[in-house]
């Protein structure tokens, strides 16, 4: 019994030790406290809130939030984002996924140690291959907006236009794209242009 529970341990450490444990722990639990123990969310364009909390394990050496942990906790917002509004489960009905195709991170204020905060989700709009998401890192002591995240989500396997109209019911025109959005969206496009053109693919049809 000794030995069992003793390779049990080592396993456990094991795999947090080089898989990231935390990670695959906290992912699986986000999705099923936004399935099971929270409401159904049917605006699609409504923002979300997940609450966070800055731990030591989080901390850089400068004991700020480090810069990946920002990608990190968005992570778990968007899945939980995307799974309270139903596309994750229009994505399974239409035998489809998802991956992440970009992003980028503003910092703008630190988060420091046991600092609480919200990372507040929206679905910015869609093309006709990628949903657009913000991700805001707002701090609970005074409101202030820490970091803006933006991410572009890419859909294999189906449109985001059948997505939405498959959550719907009908067909939805998408929501005009910020500005800004639309000229990161534009360097992403010139940016895998150029990628081809040095690897000797500009012929070669490729997604963005």
């Amino acid at each position: 019994m000794l030995g069992l529970l003793v390779a049990l341990l080592a396993l456990g450490l094991a795999v947090f030790a080089l898989l990231d444990g935390w990670y695959l722990v906290r992912l699986p639990c986000a999705v099923l406290r936004a399935r099971l123990l929270q409401p159904r969310v049917r605006d699609l364009l409504a923002e979300q809130r997940f609450p966070g909390r800055v731990l030591p394990s989080d901390l850089d050496l400068l004991l700020h939030m480090n810069n990946a942990r920002y990608l990190r906790e968005a992570d778990f917002a968007r899945v939980a984002h995307l799974t309270r509004c139903g596309v994750l489960g229009a994505l399974r009905d239409l035998r489809a996924h998802t991956v992440l195709a970009a992003s980028c991170a503003r910092h703008r204020r630190s988060l420091r140690l046991l600092e609480p905060f919200e990372v507040r989700t929206r679905l910015l709009g869609w093309d006709d291959r990628a949903f657009y998401l913000e991700a805001r890192f707002v701090s609970l002591r005074d409101g202030f907006v820490c970091a803006l995240l933006r991410f572009r989500q890419h859909l294999l396997g189906t449109s985001p236009e059948r997505v939405v109209q498959h959550l719907c019911q009908r067909r939805v025109e998408p929501p005009e794209l910020p500005v800004d959005l639309q000229h990161w969206i534009s360097y992403n496009e010139t940016s895998s242009q150029l990628l081809r053109m040095e690897s000797g693919l500009s012929d070669v049809t490729k997604d963005q």
